[in-house]
């Protein structure tokens, strides 16, 4: 397993974005969250195909730090089932990965 992820996470408006990113940093969970949007999303939902607005939060941190980013994640959401996926870190610039690593209450 990688010993870096970045957790990725979408909600329905910029301040729950806000909201989610401000938790896990003042945390210190994160070591970056970066907000994207807005987009928009298409996808099923009760059999349903749906349209919405909603911005993206690509949350920076360690693999070991998973379980308490996701609890925080959804004890904020808006969602009933929200998407919360952890992407690995295969390589990254070494002085990078030793900032986030600073940046995280282990």
């Amino acid at each position: 397993m990688s010993e870096y992820i970045q957790v990725l996470t979408t909600v329905d408006s910029r301040e729950k974005a806000e909201e989610i990113a401000g938790k896990l940093l003042n945390a210190r969970l994160a070591a970056c969250i970066q907000i994207i949007g807005p987009i928009k999303s298409m996808y099923w939902w009760k059999g349903v195909i749906e349209y919405s607005q909603e911005w993206i939060c690509l949350v920076k941190t360690k693999a070991e730090m998973y379980n308490k980013v996701e609890s925080m994640i959804k004890n904020s959401h808006s969602y009933e089932v929200p998407e919360i996926i952890a992407i690995p870190v295969i390589h990254g610039y070494d002085k990078y990965l030793e900032w986030l690593t600073s940046e995280l209450k282990m």
